[in-house]
């Protein structure tokens, strides 16, 4: 699978479901280097911090985050200064319309070269559908929790749409759940594609434009052990859109 096949799916479909071992197989020759045993990249998703800002007062989720930016076509993605993650209420009804300082990334994931070979991939196939060479990129590493019989939420402001350009949502690691499938929707709330991320690297790119996307609520197998969700959620919004 090519980067130019993908854009062209994307564009004409809004959102694209790329399974694990074609993912794995660009982002290796990408970063010209075996992508998908970066232990230290997937271990940086035990070191996450408890999200402060939940409105709903919810304890279930934890997460990090980064601003990465590309300035001039051809530039790799430059990590920024640190700085506050904000969305409006009109897209975030549930924890919108407050500056949100999470956790920073850590210098383990910053300096993996799964990471970058993830920002290229994504500013190879955005550039295409667009025609956009520069980008604001927000880095999201989440870990959404099912315990005591409570449901983990990983979209609890539900279906929505993140205010941005396109989204990657890449999955790392799913311990002892049940649901968490992705559901798209159309501009006009009709249902439009479900599927499940499952195994490590799989992932959905979405164009935040013209669809709604969201996942159901995770639930507990085993009440006995930990059961948890991580992804990294990767979006991409042109300088002149924010």
């Amino acid at each position: 699978m090519q980067t130019s096949d993908i854009a062209e799916r994307l564009a004409a479909d809004d959102f694209l479901f790329i399974d694990a071992p074609h993912v794995i197989d660009m982002l290796s020759t990408i970063a010209q280097a075996l992508v998908g045993g970066d232990q230290a990249f997937l271990d940086s998703w035990n070191r996450l911090e408890q999200d402060q800002y939940m409105a709903d007062g919810g304890k279930y989720r934890k997460r990090r985050h980064a601003v990465y930016a590309i300035q001039n076509a051809g530039e790799q993605a430059r990590l920024m200064p640190y700085q506050p993650h904000y969305q409006t209420i009109d897209y975030n009804p549930l924890n919108g319309g407050v500056a949100r300082y999470f956790a920073p990334i850590l210098d383990d994931l910053h300096q993996s070269l799964t990471l970058a070979a993830l920002l290229e991939f994504g500013n190879r196939i955005f550039s295409q559908v667009s025609g956009n060479h520069q980008w604001h990129i927000e880095l999201h590493q989440f870990r959404i929790e099912a315990r005591d019989g409570k449901l983990g939420k990983p979209t609890p402001e539900g279906v929505h749409r993140d205010g941005v350009d396109f989204v990657i949502v890449v999955m790392i690691k799913r311990v002892n759940i049940d649901s968490g499938a992705t559901t798209i929707f159309d501009l006009d709330n009709r249902q439009v594609g479900e599927f499940m991320l499952r195994e490590p690297f799989d992932m959905v790119l979405v164009n935040d434009r013209k669809v709604y996307h969201g996942v159901t609520p995770i639930t507990q197998l085993d009440a006995e052990a930990e059961a948890f969700r991580d992804v990294l959620v990767i979006t991409f919004k042109a300088p002149d859109n924010l």
